[in-house]
Protein backbone atom coordinates (compact mmCIF):
# COMPACT_ATOMS: atom_id res chain seq x y z
CA UNK A 1 0.00 0.00 0.00
CA UNK A 2 3.23 1.98 0.91
CA UNK A 3 4.46 1.86 -2.15
CA UNK A 4 1.04 1.98 -4.06
CA UNK A 5 0.85 5.38 -2.55
CA UNK A 6 4.56 7.25 -3.45
CA UNK A 7 4.17 5.11 -7.12
CA UNK A 8 1.16 7.25 -7.37
CA UNK A 9 2.54 10.75 -6.16
CA UNK A 10 5.28 9.92 -8.50
CA UNK A 11 3.19 10.82 -11.53
CA UNK A 12 2.73 13.82 -12.15
CA UNK A 13 -0.24 14.34 -14.21
CA UNK A 14 -2.00 12.32 -11.64
CA UNK A 15 -0.51 14.20 -8.81
CA UNK A 16 -1.12 17.72 -10.42
CA UNK A 17 -4.69 16.50 -11.26
CA UNK A 18 -6.08 15.93 -7.97
CA UNK A 19 -3.97 19.10 -6.54
CA UNK A 20 -6.16 21.03 -9.57
CA UNK A 21 -9.35 18.75 -8.57
CA UNK A 22 -8.77 19.52 -4.78
CA UNK A 23 -8.15 23.11 -5.37
CA UNK A 24 -11.94 23.60 -6.92
CA UNK A 25 -13.10 21.49 -4.21
CA UNK A 26 -11.93 24.02 -1.66
CA UNK A 27 -13.05 26.97 -3.52
CA UNK A 28 -16.90 25.48 -3.79
CA UNK A 29 -16.99 24.44 -0.25
CA UNK A 30 -15.90 28.48 0.50
CA UNK A 31 -18.66 29.77 -1.52
CA UNK A 32 -21.02 27.09 0.03
CA UNK A 33 -19.97 28.47 3.22
CA UNK A 34 -19.43 32.00 2.42
CA UNK A 35 -23.18 31.97 1.13
CA UNK A 36 -24.47 30.44 4.19
CA UNK A 37 -23.19 32.15 6.70
CA UNK A 38 -24.14 35.42 4.51
CA UNK A 39 -27.75 35.34 3.92
CA UNK A 40 -28.02 35.63 0.72
CA UNK A 41 -30.58 33.76 -1.47
CA UNK A 42 -28.54 32.18 -4.39
CA UNK A 43 -29.85 31.15 -7.15
CA UNK A 44 -27.70 28.67 -8.72
CA UNK A 45 -30.71 26.72 -10.22
CA UNK A 46 -30.76 29.55 -13.12
CA UNK A 47 -27.14 29.49 -14.41
CA UNK A 48 -27.37 26.73 -16.02
CA UNK A 49 -29.80 28.50 -18.20
CA UNK A 50 -27.03 30.16 -19.78
CA UNK A 51 -24.79 26.99 -20.78
CA UNK A 52 -27.59 25.48 -22.48
CA UNK A 53 -31.05 26.68 -23.59
CA UNK A 54 -33.98 24.54 -23.24
CA UNK A 55 -33.47 23.48 -27.22
CA UNK A 56 -30.06 21.97 -26.64
CA UNK A 57 -28.10 25.12 -28.41
CA UNK A 58 -25.65 27.33 -26.99
CA UNK A 59 -26.44 29.63 -24.50
CA UNK A 60 -24.31 33.14 -23.70
CA UNK A 61 -21.92 31.75 -21.22
CA UNK A 62 -20.58 28.72 -23.45
CA UNK A 63 -20.74 31.23 -26.92
CA UNK A 64 -18.68 33.44 -24.81
CA UNK A 65 -15.99 31.24 -23.19
CA UNK A 66 -15.91 29.71 -27.18
CA UNK A 67 -14.70 33.29 -28.56
CA UNK A 68 -12.67 33.42 -25.65
CA UNK A 69 -10.66 30.23 -26.47
CA UNK A 70 -10.35 31.66 -30.45
CA UNK A 71 -9.42 34.94 -28.79
CA UNK A 72 -6.45 33.35 -26.69
CA UNK A 73 -5.31 31.07 -28.71
CA UNK A 74 -5.10 33.56 -31.44
CA UNK A 75 -3.13 35.92 -29.66
CA UNK A 76 -0.88 33.64 -28.36
CA UNK A 77 -0.04 32.43 -32.16
CA UNK A 78 0.56 36.52 -32.91
CA UNK A 79 2.61 36.61 -29.49
CA UNK A 80 4.61 33.82 -30.38
CA UNK A 81 5.52 35.37 -33.77
CA UNK A 82 6.00 39.28 -32.97
CA UNK A 83 8.31 37.73 -29.51
CA UNK A 84 10.60 35.92 -32.18
CA UNK A 85 10.75 39.16 -34.43
CA UNK A 86 12.22 41.15 -31.75
CA UNK A 87 14.54 38.99 -30.07
CA UNK A 88 15.89 38.81 -33.83
CA UNK A 89 16.10 42.69 -34.06
CA UNK A 90 17.54 42.97 -29.98
CA UNK A 91 20.09 40.28 -31.08
CA UNK A 92 21.27 41.53 -34.62
CA UNK A 93 23.72 43.41 -35.72
CA UNK A 94 21.83 46.38 -36.71
CA UNK A 95 21.83 49.45 -34.73
CA UNK A 96 18.46 50.36 -36.69
CA UNK A 97 16.93 47.14 -36.18
CA UNK A 98 17.71 47.35 -32.49
CA UNK A 99 16.37 50.54 -31.87
CA UNK A 100 13.08 49.56 -33.65
CA UNK A 101 12.99 46.84 -31.35
CA UNK A 102 13.56 48.97 -28.04
CA UNK A 103 10.90 51.68 -28.66
CA UNK A 104 8.55 48.63 -29.58
CA UNK A 105 9.10 47.38 -26.09
CA UNK A 106 9.54 50.77 -24.06
CA UNK A 107 6.60 51.25 -25.57
CA UNK A 108 4.08 48.83 -24.73
CA UNK A 109 6.07 47.44 -21.47
CA UNK A 110 5.27 51.34 -20.11
CA UNK A 111 1.29 52.09 -21.29
CA UNK A 112 -1.67 50.24 -20.11
CA UNK A 113 -2.83 47.17 -22.19
CA UNK A 114 -6.80 49.11 -22.19
CA UNK A 115 -5.10 52.23 -23.61
CA UNK A 116 -3.57 50.24 -26.43
CA UNK A 117 -6.78 48.43 -27.10
CA UNK A 118 -8.57 51.65 -27.68
CA UNK A 119 -5.53 53.35 -29.73
CA UNK A 120 -5.68 50.20 -31.65
CA UNK A 121 -9.15 50.19 -32.49
CA UNK A 122 -10.25 53.54 -32.09
CA UNK A 123 -6.93 55.30 -34.68
CA UNK A 124 -5.18 52.59 -35.97
CA UNK A 125 -7.66 49.95 -36.76
CA UNK A 126 -10.11 52.42 -39.03
CA UNK A 127 -6.97 53.41 -40.74
CA UNK A 128 -6.17 50.23 -42.34
CA UNK A 129 -9.70 48.38 -42.21
CA UNK A 130 -9.16 46.12 -39.45
CA UNK A 131 -12.21 45.17 -37.43
CA UNK A 132 -13.01 44.24 -33.49
CA UNK A 133 -11.96 41.04 -33.36
CA UNK A 134 -8.68 41.53 -35.04
CA UNK A 135 -7.93 44.49 -33.03
CA UNK A 136 -8.12 43.09 -30.02
CA UNK A 137 -6.14 40.22 -31.59
CA UNK A 138 -3.27 42.54 -32.55
CA UNK A 139 -3.27 44.51 -29.01
CA UNK A 140 -2.93 41.06 -27.28
CA UNK A 141 -0.03 39.89 -29.30
CA UNK A 142 2.14 43.53 -29.46
CA UNK A 143 1.21 43.55 -25.45
CA UNK A 144 2.17 40.06 -24.40
CA UNK A 145 5.15 39.76 -27.64
CA UNK A 146 7.18 42.33 -25.72
CA UNK A 147 7.31 40.32 -22.73
CA UNK A 148 7.70 36.69 -24.22
CA UNK A 149 10.42 38.57 -26.47
CA UNK A 150 12.25 39.73 -23.35
CA UNK A 151 11.74 35.83 -21.63
CA UNK A 152 13.09 34.46 -24.73
CA UNK A 153 16.06 36.77 -24.99
CA UNK A 154 17.09 36.21 -21.65
CA UNK A 155 17.13 32.35 -22.56
CA UNK A 156 19.10 32.49 -25.56
CA UNK A 157 21.61 34.66 -23.84
CA UNK A 158 21.85 31.77 -21.20
CA UNK A 159 22.92 29.93 -23.60
CA UNK A 160 26.56 28.73 -22.97
CA UNK A 161 28.91 30.49 -25.66
CA UNK A 162 30.20 26.49 -26.49
CA UNK A 163 27.23 26.17 -28.68
CA UNK A 164 27.55 29.12 -30.43
CA UNK A 165 31.22 28.26 -31.26
CA UNK A 166 30.04 24.89 -32.33
CA UNK A 167 27.50 25.51 -34.67
CA UNK A 168 29.85 28.30 -36.81
CA UNK A 169 32.26 25.86 -36.46
CA UNK A 170 30.51 23.85 -38.83
CA UNK A 171 30.12 26.25 -41.36
CA UNK A 172 26.15 26.76 -40.40
CA UNK A 173 24.53 30.08 -41.30
CA UNK A 174 23.64 32.39 -38.40
CA UNK A 175 19.78 31.72 -39.22
CA UNK A 176 20.24 27.85 -39.22
CA UNK A 177 22.25 28.20 -36.33
CA UNK A 178 19.36 30.31 -34.17
CA UNK A 179 16.43 27.95 -35.63
CA UNK A 180 18.41 24.40 -35.43
CA UNK A 181 20.48 25.09 -32.14
CA UNK A 182 19.88 27.61 -29.72
CA UNK A 183 15.65 28.43 -30.27
CA UNK A 184 15.01 24.66 -29.27
CA UNK A 185 17.65 25.24 -26.43
CA UNK A 186 15.88 28.57 -25.31
CA UNK A 187 12.24 28.00 -25.42
CA UNK A 188 13.18 25.00 -23.20
CA UNK A 189 14.58 27.23 -20.55
CA UNK A 190 11.96 29.76 -21.30
CA UNK A 191 8.62 27.12 -21.11
CA UNK A 192 7.73 27.79 -16.94
CA UNK A 193 7.53 31.89 -17.39
CA UNK A 194 5.99 31.50 -21.15
CA UNK A 195 3.51 29.84 -19.49
CA UNK A 196 3.00 32.48 -17.04
CA UNK A 197 2.53 34.76 -19.71
CA UNK A 198 0.06 32.30 -21.47
CA UNK A 199 -1.77 32.87 -18.48
CA UNK A 200 -1.72 36.25 -18.56
CA UNK A 201 -2.74 36.94 -22.01
CA UNK A 202 -6.10 34.43 -21.17
CA UNK A 203 -6.77 36.61 -18.14
CA UNK A 204 -6.09 39.92 -20.05
CA UNK A 205 -8.20 38.78 -22.78
CA UNK A 206 -10.70 40.11 -20.56
CA UNK A 207 -10.59 43.68 -21.57
CA UNK A 208 -11.58 43.32 -25.09
CA UNK A 209 -14.80 43.49 -24.06
CA UNK A 210 -14.30 47.29 -23.91
CA UNK A 211 -14.58 47.50 -27.46
CA UNK A 212 -17.82 45.67 -27.21
CA UNK A 213 -16.50 42.12 -28.18
CA UNK A 214 -18.60 39.52 -27.04
CA UNK A 215 -16.53 36.99 -25.07
CA UNK A 216 -16.90 35.86 -21.79
CA UNK A 217 -16.65 38.70 -19.79
CA UNK A 218 -19.09 40.46 -22.07
CA UNK A 219 -21.55 37.83 -22.23
CA UNK A 220 -21.35 38.05 -18.18
CA UNK A 221 -21.97 41.81 -18.11
CA UNK A 222 -25.03 41.53 -20.34
CA UNK A 223 -26.58 38.45 -18.13
CA UNK A 224 -25.93 40.67 -15.10
CA UNK A 225 -28.02 43.55 -15.87
CA UNK A 226 -30.81 41.83 -17.64
CA UNK A 227 -30.89 39.39 -14.52
CA UNK A 228 -28.95 41.04 -11.12
CA UNK A 229 -27.22 37.39 -10.40
CA UNK A 230 -24.47 39.24 -10.06
CA UNK A 231 -22.49 36.74 -7.86
CA UNK A 232 -23.63 33.49 -9.06
CA UNK A 233 -22.56 34.29 -12.87
CA UNK A 234 -19.25 36.33 -11.38
CA UNK A 235 -18.40 33.53 -9.71
CA UNK A 236 -19.35 31.04 -12.59
CA UNK A 237 -17.06 33.50 -14.99
CA UNK A 238 -14.18 33.02 -12.40
CA UNK A 239 -14.53 29.43 -12.64
CA UNK A 240 -14.30 29.08 -16.07
CA UNK A 241 -11.53 31.36 -16.44
CA UNK A 242 -9.59 29.53 -13.63
CA UNK A 243 -10.38 26.42 -15.80
CA UNK A 244 -8.82 27.39 -19.14
CA UNK A 245 -5.89 28.84 -17.08
CA UNK A 246 -5.67 25.38 -14.99
CA UNK A 247 -5.93 23.63 -18.45
CA UNK A 248 -2.84 25.65 -19.71
CA UNK A 249 -0.43 25.15 -16.53
CA UNK A 250 -1.22 21.44 -16.75
CA UNK A 251 -0.02 21.11 -20.30
CA UNK A 252 3.03 23.07 -20.20
CA UNK A 253 4.19 21.40 -17.03
CA UNK A 254 4.00 17.83 -18.61
CA UNK A 255 6.06 19.50 -21.38
CA UNK A 256 8.08 20.99 -19.19
CA UNK A 257 8.71 16.83 -17.48
CA UNK A 258 8.68 15.66 -20.49
CA UNK A 259 11.59 17.98 -22.12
Amino acid sequence: MRFFALHFFRLSPLRDLCAYALTMLALGWLLVHGAETSGYTWQWSRVSAFFLRPDGSWGPLLHGLGLTVILSALGLLGATGVALMTVLLRLSRSWLGQALARIYLETIRNTPLLVQIFFIYFVFAPWIGLGRMASAVLALSLFEGAYASEVLRASILAIPKGQWEAAQSLGMPRFSVYTQVILPQAVRLALPPLTSQGVSLIKDSALVSTIAIMDLTMQAQIIVAETFLSFEIWFTVAALYLLLTGTVSLLARQLENKR
